[in-house]
């Protein structure tokens, strides 16, 4: 039996980020750069005012008070955008807008608060220092250097500066094309109405969110009924569209487990236990001329659930570029004890909080791998090793944060 640290190695060497494409910058958020971004211009690109108010010779009103106020003559008008037509030399003021271009000879700015805010001549009863209130160019980025680093995750935040130093579009790791396939006779379509004996095809639904929620592109094919050509033809289709394969149910040792059965035959798959629970069978392996990587997960829900955070995620994320493909760990204390299977490693499934400055576990109930309620409660996994069969409340537990990237 394979240990779950051996199982996730094995895929994750078989997998290597996606070659570098280029992307405008809107459509490159949540990709990861694959060049450096480097300043075309400096930031701010030219001297502006932080302020509404007045660009004035700091010399002009260095005697100013509420009680005796000093009055220039406003010869301009500056809105953001314009640059102004006239200069400030002694005795003159010129109207400014926050963003506006400092006027040429100007080498201050009189809040508008401190004014009466005259648009003739302006009264000003409050001195500033040369230098107030101007944001002075370059003094946030000077033009030529770095300012995003390969492998930058592209938020809003960095986006935002990309375009302000000059950029339309970046080089970036693509997000991976993701074909989710669901397998079984006793599948439907969400939403189909049940006969007895059928079930409501959660599973694909569940891995398109899962993967799309770690950065991919995410498709659904299926379901698929057990049926070996059915399953050989649809596998046949979406290589073609797919970085990443992922199946859910027909890998165990039933009857009737076509994906198994299929490409067992194929022999780039490897089908193994893992010693875990839930989602012991797992099978990873590769697909078609290009070697498309295919991850074949168990059909409970919490099983698939489960082998996608720990086997497959990373597999999306290194395949994006991420430089930590892995969920947070924290350490918390369990509040209720429960059972763990001697020689698996258990993913228990818990609610994290902050208790008193603390993290702390509540296991979510039950804990069969069947249990979708359950697991749609929870927000996190607890880790429990193959050497430990109980956890008492109180014990400090190891626990995977799934509602968190990694920093």
């Amino acid at each position: 039996m394979r240990s779950v640290d051996e199982h996730r190695r094995i895929a994750l060497e078989a997998v290597s980020p996606l070659e570098p494409i280029t992307l405008p910058l809107l459509d490159a958020a949540g990709c990861v750069l694959a060049e450096d971004v480097t300043a075309a211009w400096p930031l701010p690109s030219f001297d502006n005012s932080s302020m509404d108010g007045y660009a004035v010779l700091a010399a002009d009103v260095a005697t100013a008070s509420a009680d005796s106020p000093v009055e220039l003559a406003v010869v301009d008008d500056v809105p953001a955008g314009y640059r102004a037509t006239e200069r400030v030399s002694p005795g003159r003021a010129i109207r400014i807008m926050t963003g506006a271009p400092l006027p040429d000879g100007a080498d201050a700015v009189v809040p508008v608060e401190a004014t009466d805010a005259g648009t003739q001549r302006v009264r000003i009863a409050s001195p500033v220092a040369a230098g107030s209130y101007i944001r002075r160019a370059g003094e946030d980025v000077v033009a030529g250097t770095p300012v995003l680093e390969v492998g930058t995750v592209l938020t809003a935040r960095s986006i935002a500066l990309a375009t302000a130093v000059g950029r339309a579009e970046v080089r970036v790791h693509p997000r991976p094309r993701v074909v989710v396939i669901s397998t079984g006779n006793e599948l439907v379509d969400p939403g189909v109405p049940l006969r007895h004996g059928l079930i409501a095809d959660s599973n694909s639904v569940m891995l398109v969110t899962a993967a799309r929620e770690a950065g991919a592109t995410a498709y659904r094919a299926g379901p698929v009924p057990d049926d070996e050509d059915r399953l050989m033809a649809t596998l046949d289709d979406q290589l073609v569209r797919a970085d990443l394969v992922i199946t859910s149910g027909g890998v165990s040792m039933g009857a009737y487990d076509t994906v198994k059965a299929v490409l067992s035959r194929i022999g780039t798959v490897e089908f193994v236990k893992v010693a875990m629970q839930p989602g012991m069978p797992q099978g990873f392996g590769v697909l078609g001329d290009d070697a498309v990587p295919i991850a074949t997960l168990p059909g409970n829900p919490v099983s698939a659930y489960v082998s996608f955070e720990i086997f497959v995620r990373p597999l999306i994320r290194r395949m994006m570029g991420f430089r930590d493909v892995h969920r947070p760990v924290v350490s918390a204390v369990c509040t209720a004890p429960f059972d763990s299977p001697a020689g698996k490693t258990q993913f228990a499934r818990v609610q994290l909080r902050v208790e008193d400055g603390r993290y702390v576990a509540h296991p979510e109930g039950a804990q069969g791998s069947h249990i979708l309620g359950g697991l749609a409660r929870a927000d996190a996994l607890a880790v429990v090793p193959p050497e430990v069969t109980r956890i008492e409340a109180g014990d400090l537990i190891t626990v995977i944060d799934l509602g968190r990237d990694a920093p």
